[in-house]
């Protein structure tokens, strides 16, 4: 299956020299060397995406794609389908989680329909960019066409090209997505099924086994997929098609991408299997308490910055990372030096 799709170069974050000067900046601030940890790496790593030592968190947003599986039909989820779309309501009426947090950071929030199985009609504070209503059961048949997942990828990337500011976050929504999750997870990576599959919204042990099932025999059933796009196509939903073109785009544009919980990160690691220096772009928040993320992000090379046993999705882990990266701004821009403090630094150490 060829997906025709142009997928955006991106370039790495690498500077010898910011490196050098990032690192003096941070270090000449009034504090002992690296006693401000993990925000000292994020600082560096904020400067070298802006290419400067003055970084700013200008307009961040988080997006949150919504859309349905056609997999539900193996009874792989607690909740049935219609969840999808009562929540995507739930997001335009302000009473989610995602709104309670976004609003909290004063981060505008985006609510994508990528492919609910519903009729929204137009609704003040919806995108619509509905593919279809739902994927295919992948159980039986490639989740998408060739020509839907190329639409969904160029949907994100339109997305992210129209969207202001420096920084999104990335959230989602979908009856039946830690399947599809699962099912990527598997097949790109290589680890055992047991090791991609969760409880997801909440199945009990006898329904984690058959969801582990009705994802091994989809893998065996689609053995000889091999390219990433061709991979996400049959696996994926559309909302994760979409996150990726976002992905994609943001990082071309050297925007911060904020990395959620498992499904999001799924989406990475299909972006990240055709332009891995998509990684040197990614903030990620936390590790989720769904089942297979920590191996996830342990197969990017990630430290996430949280790690709270969140597993709803919605980017609310991106939302509650957020403040962390202006800290991060704020200390490396507002904080005084040694010497504009008059303040003595460390003594250097001699040989006996």
């Amino acid at each position: 299956m060829h997906i025709p799709v142009s997928v955006p170069t991106i370039s790495p974050i690498a500077d010898a020299a910011l490196s050098h000067s990032l690192a003096d900046a941070i270090n000449n601030k009034t504090k002992p060397l690296g006693s401000l940890g993990r925000l000292e790496s994020l600082a560096a790593q904020l400067g070298l995406i802006q290419r400067t030592t003055r970084v700013t968190i200008d307009q961040p947003a988080i997006l949150v794609f919504a859309a349905d599986h056609g997999v539900v039909a193996e009874g792989i989820s607690a909740y049935p389908q219609d969840v999808t779309w009562q929540m995507v309501e739930n997001f335009l009426a302000n009473g989610a989680a995602i709104n309670v947090f976004a609003r909290q950071n004063n981060c505008a929030l985006q609510v994508i329909d990528a492919g609910v199985n519903h009729d929204f009609g137009v609704r003040d504070g919806l995108i619509d960019r509905k593919v279809a209503s739902g994927t295919n059961n992948f159980a039986v048949e490639p989740a998408m066409s060739a020509q839907e997942c190329a639409t969904a990828l160029e949907h994100g990337m339109a997305l992210a090209r129209d969207l202001p500011g420096n920084v999104v976050g990335f959230g989602e929504m979908g009856i039946g997505n830690t399947t599809a999750a699962a099912a990527l997870m598997r097949k790109l990576t290589g680890e055992p099924v047991a090791a991609c599959v969760g409880a997801g919204t909440g199945l009990d042990a006898n329904g984690v086994r058959h969801k582990e099932q009705v994802v091994a025999a989809a893998v065996a059933h689609h053995a000889n997929t091999g390219e990433p796009l061709e991979i996400l196509a049959t696996f994926g939903g559309f909302e994760i098609a979409m996150m990726a073109g976002a992905m994609l785009q943001a990082a071309a544009l050297r925007k911060v991408l904020l990395i959620d919980g498992f499904i999001v990160t799924s989406a990475l690691l299909v972006a990240a299997r055709l332009q891995p220096t998509i990684l040197d772009y990614c903030v990620f928040a936390h590790c989720s308490g769904e089942h297979g993320h920590a191996l996830l992000l342990e197969q990017l090379g990630a430290r996430p910055l949280l790690d709270l046993g969140l597993r709803l999705g919605e980017g609310t882990g991106s939302a509650l990372a957020l403040p962390l990266l202006h800290a991060a701004a704020n200390f490396l821009n507002e904080m005084a030096t040694f010497a504009s403090a008059q303040v003595s630094e460390q003594l250097v150490e001699r040989p006996a």
